[in-house]
Order: structure tokens, then C-alpha cells, then sequence
């Protein structure tokens, strides 16, 4: 449902922050293609037609954090030395996630397949590190530069509805971050449930969006209800209701006389 009161977006044209971003996006998508080469053999297809379910995963993941980026840019507009620095972490951090994220989805589509990959528990644990400091890193990022958006509120002009919706997504970067952190806990404690904990993630998403959906609804209401009058507003003067008696009394008077 659209928002009665949409976000105004600030930027209006690409900036050299979000270009920079976008070509190492660009880059990070051409690590985790199927295959640079065409298939020669009846065997080589197969073995690259195997590899789209993961790559399609990652894909999807990585459209996700790249419209996420997009987005933050469009409503905020900041070019300050923080968001530079933050922005750079997370593009730096992302680089690093694409290899453990394609090796992890490659893992999951085998063994959807009946290919079951043999490792070790000690592999394991280590993969589920890699990956979940990754995880974690690129939302708690998100989560800082939205906090950094927050706190330059004035400066933005941020009115009361495009506040509650940079806190949401604070929330809501710092709540799935948290995930790629129990992953890990539970890879050194019961380790058949770090992989499917993230199938978790949909509870605080929902969790997060009908919370601060509900404030939403509320803020809109009181931004767009009839503002009551102020106390030092002019009002219309009443009638003079002494004067007009005195009159009456006044003629009654000439009457009796």
C-alpha cells in the first residue's frame, strides 16, 4: 500500500559516490558468473547448467543490497566524509562476502541435487564464520550509515514520517545482521542449525515493518489532521450585547415618558 505521506527523495542525479559504488557492484556480479568460457563439451554444459541455481541466489542477494544502496543515496543525498568512509567498508567488505556467499549457494544447490558436498566439522564451522562475518558486516554497515543519516536529521530536514522510516531501517539493517552472528554461535554449538537459521529472517523483517508501519499510520494521521487554532490567534470580537441593552433601556425610557 502506498505511503499517504511518501519520503522525498534529496538527490536528483547520479553522484560520483553512487557511480564509484555501482561499478564495484558491477564487479562483484562478473566474480560469481556461471563461467567465462563457453561450454565445448556435452559435459561442460552440464556442469555450467548446474551452476545457474546458485548464481541465480546470489544474484537475487546481490540486486537486494544494490537497490538498498541505490535507495540510500536517493533519499539522503550525503556526500560528507562519514558516509564516504562507511560506504567504502561496506564495498571493501563486499568484495570480500562474494566468494564465501557463491561457494556457500553452490554447497546449498548440491546438495538440492543429491551432490553433497564432504567436509569436515571443522570446515564447516570456518565457512559459517566466513560467511556470517560477512553477513553481518555488510547489514551492520547499512545500519551505521542510516544512523549517520538520523543524527544529520536537521541538516536533511527530515520531518517526522522520513524519521521514523531511516530508524526502521536501522532497525531492521541491525536485526538481520544479527542472524549472520547466531549462524556463527550456533556452528560451534549445534551446527545443523546454521545454515537453516537464516530461513528466519522473514520473523523480524515482518516484525519491524508492521511495527513501524503502525507508527507510520499514526504520524500521518497527525501530520495531515486540521491543526487547532493557536491561543494568541485572532478571534471575531463578539457583539457589544451592553451597548445594545443601554439603547433598549433608552427608548423604553423615552416611552414611559
Amino acid at each position: 500500500m502506498a505511503h499517504r505521506i511518501p519520503f522525498r527523495y534529496r538527490a536528483h542525479e547520479v553522484s560520483r559516490l553512487e557511480a564509484f559504488s555501482d561499478v564495484v557492484f558491477g564487479f562483484s556480479l562478473s566474480l560469481i558468473v556461471i563461467s567465462l568460457e563457453v561450454p565445448k563439451t556435452y559435459d561442460e554444459l552440464m556442469e555450467t547448467l548446474r551452476g545457474v541455481l546458485p548464481f541465480g541466489f546470489c544474484f537475487l542477494i546481490f540486486i537486494g543490497l544494490w537497490l538498498a544502496h541505490h535507495e540510500f543515496f536517493k533519499r539522503y543525498a550525503l556526500q560528507d566524509k562519514t558516509t564516504i568512509f562507511l560506504n567504502s567498508v561496506m564495498l571493501f567488505v563486499l568484495l570480500f562476502y562474494i566468494y564465501p556467499m557463491k561457494f556457500m549457494f553452490v554447497l546449498m544447490a548440491k546438495g538440492l541435487t543429491g551432490h553433497t558436498e564432504r567436509m569436515t566439522v571443522a570446515q564447516a564451522q570456518n565457512l559459517f564464520l566466513v560467511y556470517g562475518i560477512g553477513f553481518a558486516a555488510v547489514n551492520w554497515l547499512f545500519a551505521a550509515m542510516y544512523r549517520h543519516a538520523d543524527r544529520k536529521h536537521a541538516e536533511l530536514d527530515l520531518n517526522p514520517v522520513e524519521r521514523l522510516d531511516t530508524r526502521e531501517k536501522i532497525y531492521d539493517s541491525l536485526f538481520t545482521g544479527a542472524f549472520g552472528v547466531l549462524s556463527i554461535v550456533f556452528a560451534y554449538t549445534y551446527i545443523n542449525l546454521a545454515g537453516p537459521i537464516y530461513f528466519l529472517l522473514f520473523v523480524p523483517k515482518t516484525a519491524v515493518g508492521w511495527i513501524m508501519g503502525v507508527r507510520r499510520g499514526k504520524i500521518e494521521d497527525a501530520m495531515l489532521s486540521p491543526q487547532p487554532p493557536r491561543p494568541d490567534a485572532p478571534h471575531d470580537r463578539p457583539k457589544d450585547t451592553h451597548s445594545g441593552g443601554g439603547d433598549r433601556g433608552n427608548r423604553s425610557a423615552e416611552a414611559i415618558g
